[in-house]
């Protein structure tokens, strides 16, 4: 049986100036040793590609070399073969910290550290094959039905070492920066491989939910997934460009306030996140974007000034663990009481947001997207309901009996 990858093509819209660009729907290369030819997927044409490499017709490229030892000969092409026929024993990648990773096939036992990998894990019909999870898997039972009730190994900073060990995974799928490795890979065995991938970020999500996939070995629900993806991305691409330069939003993102933030400060976010990329996506204007970077304390001065139109607040509370939005309802009272807010734009219109991160980062981040895109963009999206999309992916490609208006609290205010 073969075992190719093929990746839809989706036009690759720059946004303008004012917004920062970002290319998602845009090709890629699958990172696998042994894509010869480095386009998106593993087939024929790379066997060709690694014969042509060998008699001197093509050059070597950084993914021919499929077995690591730094020569492109007959024991590649061999190597190559194996996995376009589904029977390699091993197969080598490029993780999302960009370094080499090889792991031993087939994955039979894989261990998931957080909800993102696990419904990676599902939508890729790969389910059966988890043996553990962390605990944002265990306190989300409606939506993970089967996962949750298997065993639990601490949490994503700060995993249950002998529980993961015990539980004896092919592969544990965690964030590229958490826990640290001297927290996970350090205190593993020798041959528990650790693949880190954040399914986070719209510039690589694809790319990542693609190897996941081949890794799975289950190609039409990989591709299931992507043609999901790429036909609403696309969409919402396309209709972000067209928005001119002075009718786009001024955007506010921010999060719960932690313990640690004083009164005259939110916790705002400007880049290098799935959250940022939601407005990103959605062609507005994050307003702490070449201010500050990443996410931190942003003066309340500085909000008032830059005078939001929309201010977005990102909440773990309600999504898919509870149906009570109380909690979301407390963050969204907070930020209509701020001294000095009552003036800007955002909270004089009634364009105050509160979403919630399970349903908007991750492999549902189309549902962010669109989400975010209808709040600053009603006329242009009048004519997509997220709610339904949402539910579209529960159903359709989770394969669940979830109906996000009767379960869980996504968004405040309705």
């Amino acid at each position: 049986m073969n075992r190719p990858i093929w990746i839809a093509t989706t036009l690759l819209i720059a946004l303008t100036a004012s917004t920062a660009s970002i290319a998602i729907g845009s090709d890629f290369t699958l990172n696998i040793f042994g894509n010869a030819n480095m386009d998106d997927r593993i087939d024929q044409t790379d066997i060709d590609y690694i014969q042509e490499i060998i008699n001197g017709s093509k050059e070597a490229t950084m993914l021919s070399d499929v077995n690591l030892d730094g020569t492109v000969d007959q024991s590649d092409l061999q190597l190559a073969e194996e996995l376009t026929e589904n029977r390699a024993e091993r197969i080598s990648l490029i993780d999302g910290n960009q370094q080499n990773l090889t792991l031993e096939l087939p994955l039979e036992r894989i261990l998931t550290l957080n909800m993102r990998h696990a419904i990676a894990l599902a939508v890729l019909g790969g389910e059966e094959k988890a043996v553990g999870v962390d605990n944002t898997v265990g306190e989300r039972v409606d939506l993970f039905p089967r996962l949750s009730q298997l065993p639990a190994v601490g949490t994503t900073s700060e995993p249950d070492i002998e529980s993961i060990i015990s539980l004896q995974p092919d592969l544990v799928v965690t964030f590229t920066n958490a826990p640290p490795t001297d927290a996970l890979e350090d205190k593993l065995p020798e041959g528990m491989a650790v693949l880190r991938f954040d399914l986070s970020r719209s510039s690589s999500l694809r790319e990542e939910m693609a190897v996941l996939g081949f890794l799975l070995g289950n190609p039409d629900s990989t591709q299931r997934y992507l043609d999901w993806y790429d036909r609403y991305i696309g969409e919402i691409q396309d209709r972000a460009a067209r928005i001119e330069d002075e009718d786009r939003v001024r955007v506010l993102m921010e999060r719960e306030r932690s313990a640690d933030t004083g009164p005259t400060a939110r916790w705002a976010y400007a880049s290098g996140t799935g959250f940022t990329d939601l407005v990103d996506l959605a062609g507005g204007i994050n307003i702490a974007s070449g201010y500050m970077e990443g996410n931190k304390d942003l003066e309340t001065e500085f909000v008032i000034d830059k005078d939001p139109q929309v201010i977005i607040g990102l909440s773990y509370k309600g999504g898919y663990k509870s149906s009570n939005p109380e909690s979301m309802k407390a963050y969204y009272d907070e930020i209509m009481k701020i001294e000095g807010f009552g003036n800007i734009s955002a909270v004089r219109d009634g364009r105050v947001h509160i979403i919630s991160g399970d349903f908007s980062i991750g492999p549902q981040l189309v549902v962010g997207a669109l989400t975010v895109a209808k709040w600053l963009y009603p006329e242009q999206f009048q004519d997509y309901d997220p709610v339904q999309v949402h539910r579209e992916f529960l159903s359709d490609l989770m394969k669940l009996d979830y109906d996000p208006t009767q379960k869980g609290a996504f968004v405040y205010p309705e």
